[in-house]
Parts: C-alpha cells; structure tokens; sequence
C-alpha cells in the first residue's frame, strides 16, 4: 500500500515538471519599439515584473565611470507623480517586493507582487522610465550612499579590489575592465548633468525590454504595456550599441595584489572566452559544462586532483558565465594549504590543467553534470523571478527568445570533444591573467 501510494504521488508530480518543461512565451513590439516578453504560469497567482534597459557600465562615457549605478540608485527619488521612496513603500504596502540591479550590459528594476498589482507596478515604472525629477540634494545624497557602498563591498575587501585588478589586466581596450560601481575617484566627481545625460540617451522605450512572468495572459499584459509604456515617445538618437573592441591578446599577463587584511592567500587565473552569441551558443554551452567540470563542487576533476590527490589545496574552483554582449571570461582558482606557497599551487594548476588535457572527459560525469543541469533548468521554473531574469538578461545582450529556449537541448547535446576543443581554445595562456593575492607582509 505504501509502495503504490509513493507510486502515485511521483506520477502526479510528473505532468507538472513535464508541464514546466514547455513555457508559453509570448513576444512582441510596442510601436515606440519597447520589446515584450510575457511567460504565463498560473500555478500561484503572482507576477514579476521587470524592466530592463540595454545600458549598463560598459556603456558608460570615460570618466564617468559608475553612472549607470548611481542612476540606478536615483530612479528611486521623485518623479512627476510620485515622491521619493514612494514607489518602494506602495510595492511593500501592497505586499510585495522591488529593487533593481547594474551589470556591464544592463540595468534592470523588478516588483514581484499579486497578480491583480500588475496595472499599478506598469502604472509606475512607465512614470519613472521618463518622468524622473532630480534635485541637487539627491545627487549629493546617493553620491555619498554609492561611495559609502564601494567602502563597504570593494575597498573593505582585498578580494573584491583583486577582482578589479584582474579585470583591468584582462581587458586592455574594453570597458569590462572598469567596475561596475566605478572607480572611487570618478565617482566622486559625478553630478547632475552626468545622471541626467545617461537617462536620457538610454532610459527610452526603444532601449528597454518589458518582461512579465507568472498569472497573465499575453493580451492583459499587451493591453497594460499599451497603455502605460506605449505612450511614451521612442528616442531618436538613441545610439548604435557599439563598444570599443579588444585587440588580438597575445601576451600572458600577471599581477600581484598584496593586502595586510587577507585572511587565505590563494591563485586565480583568467582566460578571454567565447560569450553566448545569437544561433551560436554551441562553444559557450560546451565552456558552461567544461566549468562544472573542472570546478563545480566536491566531485570536480580540481578537487579531485589538487585536495585529494596532491593535498596542497584546500579549496578550487572554475566559473563561466557567458551571457555577455562582448567576450566572457573563464577562471579558476585555487587556495592553497597553509604550508604551500602560492607559485606550489599555480604550478599544481597547471599541471592539473596539462593532466585533464591528457585524460579528456569522464563520460559517467558528463552524464551526471547535464542531468543535474536539466534538474536545475526545470525546477528554475517554478520561480517567476529566476524565469523572468533568464529572459531578460539574455535579450539585454543581444539573444533571442529562440535562443533562451534553445539553450538546454544546447548543453544537452554537448559532446566530450565539444567539451575538449573548447578547452583547447581557452587554454591559451597568452589570453589570460595570473593573480596572486597575498599578505602584504609575504615575500615569495
């Protein structure tokens, strides 16, 4: 009886992850060109809805590093109809929950409320894409507040200031190689007219992506977008997006961070990478798997090799993350036992890295890495918010919705001589940074 009672309960889970498995997605454009993605879930009756603006750090004028936050942070003063901190105080009175994020290639502002809150969340976040009312006190204010925040999240944190330096090494013509918060001493000269000059070149509806997900239906979202952000004039200037390019990386570069305050010295390296580009994301798929590889838990071929097998670390790892308009990058990092030098780990590192060239990929857990992705994939989709997000962030770079839903069967039929020949392109130490971040009082 037990038995055919557990039996029961997985087959009525089943057509809810195959249900989840098949999103209804609709698409479309406003005539001031505002793109519209709607994903329809009906399961619990909730929203997410978000705005995202194809404008983040990277497109930033040199100088004036760390606008596009700053104006982040300034979309939540006033506007012509609402005072300042009323939009956030209206979301949480009527039970639900707003912010808003900078990324090199974006900048996104979401309420996650009732499904019936919709009209209200569309009602005043069209006012604020065009209607923003500034005053000097709020300049002076979130400059102070945007400042105080690179005190307590960069420059309180020797990893975070190693991080900058790495990308500054990577990137010699790019804006990736500025942080996204800025640097400090541009930040400080920022002010009224270099907020207001990047709201209005990019804060317009041509620029901007409406994502709605969870209770609605295509038409009730079609008939609210007309409404409050069809209305709003396209900008005619907005400019071609176009960023200054990298040029050819040829020569193996390394830095050394020294800080009094760092608790675990440890080694991170670096590599220009292939991002996710529209109809070809086969190699950033087959870099996404070639990460969980390497680095992505206790079970990965680092761990493996430098913990267990060698004993000279005591953590590694390996990230990609190539939803990026221009190159991604891929790193690897290693902290070493107390009793091993730093120059011990890296050599270990690469090492390791010549080894897995050798050896290649271990089919048992390739097959049990993409299982694991195609779980994640499915149980993400009960959450209106990550789903929203996976549209947005990818349409914000350039992808398609065409591209977002090819994406799992993408990693699925990635093969192990996918996987090593995109090892073979990104391995090339003549595209990479090599960091140490060391005590300061440490010589090597």
């Amino acid at each position: 009886m037990i038995r055919l009672s557990l039996f029961a309960a997985a087959m009525a889970v089943l057509p809810t992850l195959v249900a989840a498995n098949e999103e209804a997605v609709t698409t479309f454009a406003l005539e001031n060109g505002m793109q519209v993605v709607v994903v329809e879930d009906h399961r619990a009756p909730v929203v997410q809805h978000m705005v995202w603006y194809r404008a983040g750090s990277a497109d930033e004028p040199k100088g004036s590093s760390g606008v596009a936050h700053f104006l982040e942070h300034l979309l939540f003063k006033a506007t012509d109809t609402l005072e300042a901190g009323e939009l956030s105080a209206t979301v949480a009175r009527n039970g639900g929950r707003d912010n808003a994020f900078t990324s090199y290639d974006y900048t996104a502002y979401f309420q996650r409320v009732a499904a019936d809150r919709l009209e209200l969340m569309m009602r005043m976040e069209s006012d604020r894409m065009r209607n923003i009312r500034l005053t000097e006190d709020n300049i002076n204010t979130e400059r102070d507040v945007i400042i105080e925040e690179r005190n307590q999240r960069t420059e309180n944190n020797p990893g975070a200031l190693f991080g900058e330096q790495i990308a500054a090494a990577q990137f010699l013509n790019h804006r990736y190689a500025v942080p996204i918060i800025g640097w400090m001493h541009e930040m400080r000269t920022l002010d009224m007219d270099d907020a207001l000059g990047f709201y209005e070149i990019y804060y317009s509806p041509n620029n901007a992506i409406l994502v709605v997900s969870g209770d609605v239906t295509p038409d009730e979202v079609r008939t609210l977008a007309e409404k409050y952000y069809g209305v709003i004039p396209a900008n005619p200037d907005l400019p071609e997006r176009t960023r200054t390019e990298e040029p050819p990386q040829t020569a193996e570069r390394r830095l050394i961070f020294r800080d009094a305050r760092v608790a675990q010295p440890y080694v991170r390296r670096s590599y220009l990478a292939q991002e996710r580009d529209p109809g070809a994301q086969q190699e950033a798929a087959a870099l996404t798997i070639l990460a969980e590889i390497l680095g992505g838990g206790t079970t990965s071929y680092l761990t493996n090799a430098l913990q267990f097998d060698m004993q000279i670390a005591t953590y590694s790892a390996g990230f990609y993350r190539g939803v990026s308009l221009d190159d991604a990058t891929f790193n690897l990092i290693v902290v070493p036992r107390p009793e091993v030098s730093l120059q011990e780990a890296e050599d270990a590192l690469d090492a390791t890295i010549a080894q897995f060239m050798i050896d290649g990929v271990d089919p048992e857990q390739l097959d049990r890495i993409k299982r694991q992705i195609r779980a994640n994939q499915i149980y993400a989709r009960d959450d209106v918010d990550q789903i929203a997000n996976r549209y947005g962030q990818a349409l914000a770079v350039g992808l398609t919705v065409e591209d977002v839903q090819a994406w799992p069967d993408i990693l699925e039929a990635v093969t192990a001589d996918d996987i090593m020949q995109a090892a073979r392109n990104v391995f090339d130490k003549r595209a990479s940074v090599t960091g140490w971040l060391m005590r300061e009082e440490i010589t090597q």
